[in-house]
């Protein structure tokens, strides 16, 4: 009997070319990875060896048209692995971790098609091509010269034998977050533990005991929306401390899931990677490809921002010990007293109190509200799908149309935490848009990681969190390049935070709330007065968060511009040796520590580029001054200059000339300190 079709071999036949969840399992990814990596190898020699003359069409065209089985598998892959992981899906992954490097380097390594391009780089300028070509052939050069395509042989091989460790490296360093992550829980059994958790805690802790098989207890998790609402609301001190450390110490734990030999190892490699190509450091080699530029750039903008914030910190902290003091404690205030006496804080002086302001941020409104306001941005519509095959129950599908009723692409999101799951926040595609070779339409998929609820309710940084991944969902579905290489969120990591911090904004703005805000029982929309107090209270508490994330961006350059990460025997020592000496205050800690902090290890993706947010957020403040100046934040003629010169370009056009051709100038800092409160500081 032959042995059953591999559903990812055969015509993935479903709208929009979605993947066949339904029938894959684990074992069908090796095999069908070989078939691609093989017809892979084959387009890339029949580039190659090319007896016609190279040029744009038969070398760069060519290139980006072809690995498409590829790439729509590792899509589907990658998404299964962060969104809905099995142990068999986990193993694939070790296994083809180190064989996707290997791939990767000697497409890049490849002798004849790097000459075909080289050579077409050093006439660039006569060959007429038009501005999204040139820009295609530019970054093609980079990309092939970044990954050793330059390097002598035995360079070439060290390179990609290093390349082939991290990959292993990141995908170790990965799971075993999610190790932690998935099998902690803080079970509440004494009804005395409850004590201070409003309903929308406890109703979220109920379903994660039941997903758990906990049956009628409660559960805190290590998820963002379960951990953070119990370190804000929970009256037990030493509960609160219990959750905090092991909150922070993911990835600490001695035994196989233990990251910090796995950091030691990364930072290593990093270091060799970056002396293969003459740099002194691995922060040196992963900013010539960053609108920063230089570690020196990236020290200007977070030391100002870190030390301002730091001063402002001290009005807060000072308004939390007068809380303390006046509810008679005269302990000393830890990091996992400050969300629970800064909530205090703020019911007092701006008389917020999440309990009462939830009811008002369903989930499902919310996501309507970040509909809506893409349909009064971009003239975009939502349209739910039911019939489509998804990978989890939890994935809710939408066709989008554009105001002619043309299709846009199909938004996947995926909001709830789950122990199958990655913790965070992030978008991914399942297909890039492109127009070489054939139309392709985009499949985003946002993922969050809202605790369950009946219903689900969100905190206002909930709300912000959806808006900023929806941003980023937005960047890829209004991609409107020819080259998919080019194509949506695929731009300099200083420029992808811009469309998801700046789409934040419209969150907050009244008559969003008003139209969208409603009590989830009586129906009432959020009062006027109530938006006021939360739009006064929104600075109380920025120094705060604004310190521990210049932290977490200070130590990831402190790491990655080591000149001999060898030397060092203690990276968690180092950490904290680090931050003591820029001053963070004890109390305060980082949004991450090293041993758990995925945007570093579990990919390079954002190594030596944590403070990239930072960088955006000078980007975005600037930009949304453009609507204030229009008076109107839905100002028809700056929303459209906003799609054509920012969310619809990719990596068509240079970040900085991006920015100009919207703003009409290069970006300043003053919006920035002024929305953070940091004017003065």
């Amino acid at each position: 009997m032959p042995p059953p079709a591999n559903p990812l071999l055969a015509p993935w036949t479903a709208p929009y070319g979605l993947p066949p969840f339904g029938e894959i399992a684990p074992e069908h990814f090796e095999p069908a990875f070989t078939q691609a990596l093989q017809e892979h190898r084959d387009e890339i020699d029949a580039i190659a060896h090319d007896a016609r003359a190279p040029d744009f069409e038969n070398t760069l065209a060519a290139f980006d048209r072809c690995g498409r089985r590829l790439g729509r598998l590792s899509m589907a892959f990658y998404n299964l692995c962060a969104s809905h992981t099995s142990p068999g899906l986990q193993e694939v992954q070790r296994r083809m971790a180190p064989v996707l490097a290997a791939h990767r380097s000697a497409i890049f390594m490849h002798g004849a098609l790097f000459a075909r391009i080289d050579a077409l780089y050093e006439r660039r300028g006569r060959l007429g091509l038009d501005p999204e070509q040139l820009r295609l052939l530019e970054r093609t050069h980079l990309d092939f010269v970044r990954a050793g395509a330059r390097l002598g042989p035995d360079a070439q091989q060290r390179y990609a034998e290093v390349m082939r460790e991290l990959a292993a490296c990141h995908t170790a360093f990965g799971q075993n977050v999610l190790h932690d992550e998935s099998t902690w829980a803080l079970v509440l059994r004494d009804p005395r533990d409850l004590a201070g958790l409003p309903e929308f805690v406890l109703s979220g802790a109920r379903e994660a005991a039941h997903e758990r098989g906990l049956g009628d207890d409660h559960a805190i998790t290590l998820s963002r929306s379960s951990i953070l609402p119990f370190l804000t609301f929970s009256e037990r001190r030493e509960l609160r401390e219990q959750a905090w450390r092991a909150w922070v110490e993911r990835g600490t734990h001695a035994g196989e899931h233990d990251n910090r030999p796995l950091i030691a190892r990364i930072l290593q490699l990093r270091q060799e990677q970056a002396r293969l190509h003459g740099h002194a450091t691995y922060a040196d080699y992963a900013l010539v490809d960053r609108m920063a530029g230089t570690p020196a750039a990236v020290d200007r903008l977070v030391l100002d921002v870190w030390d301002r914030a730091k001063a402002a910190l001290e009005h807060e902290r000072a308004s939390l010990d007068a809380t303390r003091r006046a509810a008679g404690d005269a302990g000393t205030l830890e990091a996992w007293d400050w969300r629970y006496w800064a909530e205090k804080v703020r019911q007092r002086d701006f008389a917020v109190d999440d309990a009462q302001v939830k009811p008002y941020f369903a989930l499902d409104a919310m996501v309507q509200a970040a509909f809506d306001c893409a349909g009064r941005l971009f003239g975009l519509r939502f349209t739910e799908r039911h019939d489509l095959p998804l990978y989890h129950p939890d994935v809710r599908a939408y066709e989008v149309h554009d105001a002619d009723g043309r299709a846009v692409g199909l938004f996947l999101h995926d909001n709830f935490a789950r122990p199958s799951k990655r913790s965070g926040a992030w978008m991914s595609s399942l297909a890039v848009q492109a127009r070489n070779g054939g139309a392709v339409l985009p499949v985003i998929l946002n993922n969050n990681n809202f605790a369950k609820g009946s219903p689900t309710l969100l905190s206002f940084d909930d709300v912000r969190t959806l808006f900023h991944e929806f941003g980023h969902g937005l960047h890829g579905l209004l991609s409107n390049v020819t080259y998919g290489d080019l194509a949506g969120t695929q731009v300099l990591r200083d420029f992808v935070e811009l469309p998801s911090q700046l789409f934040e904004h419209w969150m907050a703005e009244p008559e969003v709330l008003r139209r969208h805000a409603r009590h989830v029982e009586t129906g009432a929309a959020i009062p006027d007065a109530l938006i006021e107090r939360l739009r006064a209270a929104q600075q109380f508490g920025e120094a705060y968060e604004t310190v521990r994330y210049c932290g977490s961006a200070i130590a990831d350059m402190a790491v990655h511009r080591h000149p001999d990460p060898a030397s060092v025997q203690d990276w968690t020592a180092f950490e904290e040796r680090v931050l003591r000496e820029h001053g963070l205050p004890p109390a305060v800690g980082i949004n991450h520590r090293l041993a758990h902090f995925q945007h570093l290890f579990a990919s390079d993706g954002y190594a030596a580029g944590y403070y990239v947010y930072l960088w955006a957020e000078v980007l975005d403040a600037d930009a949304w001054d453009a609507f204030v100046e229009a008076g109107n934040p839905f100002d028809a003629e700056v929303a459209a200059r906003l799609r054509r010169c920012i969310y619809s370009t990719g990596n068509s056009v240079e970040p900085g000339e991006a920015f100009r051709a919207f703003r009409g100038r290069d970006p300043v800092i003053a919006p920035l300190l002024r929305q953070k409160g940091l004017v003065g500081a």
